[in-house]
C-alpha cells in the first residue's frame, strides 16, 4: 500500500512537472495558414487594341521558338519591364544586353503610349542581327536604336536624361555600367538589374553598390530563381 502511494505521488509530481514546464515555455506567435485556394491566379497579358496585339503576337512567337540559347527574361519580367516604362511615363529607356530583342520588344510596347525611345547595346552581331529583325516585324522598329559593340565602350557617348535602364549583359560589368550611367539618370530615375539572385558570388560587389549608397533605394524582387533588383535614384 505504502509503495503504491508513493508511485501515485511520484507520477503527480511528473504530471505538475510536465505542465509546468509547458506552461513555461515562452508563447509562439500565432501564424495563420493561407488557405489552399488563396493562391494568386496566373494572369496573361490582354491586347487593348490591333498595335498591343501585333506586338503581343510577336512576344508569344519568340516565346516559343526563339528562347533556346538567346537568355531572354521570364516573360513576367518582359511585362513588369513594360509597366514600368508606362508607368514612369518613361522618354528614354536603356538596355544593355539585347539579346534577341525580347525584352527591348516588351519595354517598346510600354513606350509607344509614352512617345518614349529606346537604346539597346548589343554586342553579338548575329543576336543583333536577329533583334532587328524581331524590332521590325513587332512595328517599334522606329522607336528601337540598337548599338552593336562593347556597352563598356559605347555607353560613355550616350547622352542623358535617362528614365530608365535595364542590365542583362556580364554580370561582373554591371558595376561599371552603374558608374558611368547613373549620374546620366534622372533624379527619380530607376535601374532594373536582371539575375540578382542566379549569379552568386559575380553578382556581389553590384548588390553591394546599390545597397550600401545613401542615394539609391533599392528592392529585390525574388519573383523566380533569377530575381530582379529595382533600383531608385533618390531625388
Amino acid at each position: 500500500m505504502k509503495k503504491r502511494l508513493i508511485g501515485v505521488i511520484a507520477a503527480g509530481c511528473a504530471v505538475a512537472a510536465l505542465t509546468y514546464a509547458t506552461w513555461a515555455q515562452p508563447a509562439r506567435p500565432f501564424r495563420r495558414r493561407p488557405r489552399p485556394d488563396a493562391s494568386t491566379p496566373a494572369t496573361t497579358p490582354k491586347a487593348k487594341d490591333d498595335v498591343e496585339k501585333k506586338v503581343l503576337a510577336v512576344l508569344d512567337d519568340m516565346d516559343k521558338n526563339q528562347r533556346r540559347g538567346m537568355m531572354n527574361v521570364p516573360t513576367e519580367d518582359g511585362r513588369l519591364l513594360r509597366m514600368l516604362a508606362e508607368m514612369s511615363a518613361a522618354k528614354h529607356v536603356v538596355e544593355v544586353g539585347t539579346s534577341n530583342g525580347y525584352s527591348g520588344i516588351w519595354i517598346a510596347l510600354g513606350l509607344l503610349t509614352t512617345g518614349g525611345k529606346l537604346t539597346t547595346y548589343e554586342i553579338d552581331a548575329r543576336r543583333a542581327g536577329l533583334a532587328k529583325a524581331n524590332f521590325k516585324r513587332a512595328g517599334v522598329a522606329e522607336i528601337v536604336t540598337l548599338v552593336e559593340g562593347d556597352a563598356h565602350k559605347e555607353v560613355p557617348k550616350l547622352k542623358g536624361p535617362i528614365d530608365i535602364v535595364f542590365l542583362d549583359a556580364d554580370k561582373e560589368g554591371y558595376v561599371d555600367y552603374l558608374k558611368k550611367l547613373l549620374p546620366k539618370i534622372r533624379p527619380g530615375g530607376l535601374i532594373v538589374a536582371h539575375n540578382t539572385r542566379s549569379h552568386g558570388r559575380s553578382m556581389q560587389p553590384y548588390l553591394k553598390a546599390v545597397s550600401e549608397d545613401p542615394n539609391l533605394e533599392t528592392l529585390f524582387l525574388n519573383m523566380h530563381a533569377a530575381g530582379v533588383g529595382v533600383t531608385m535614384k533618390k531625388r
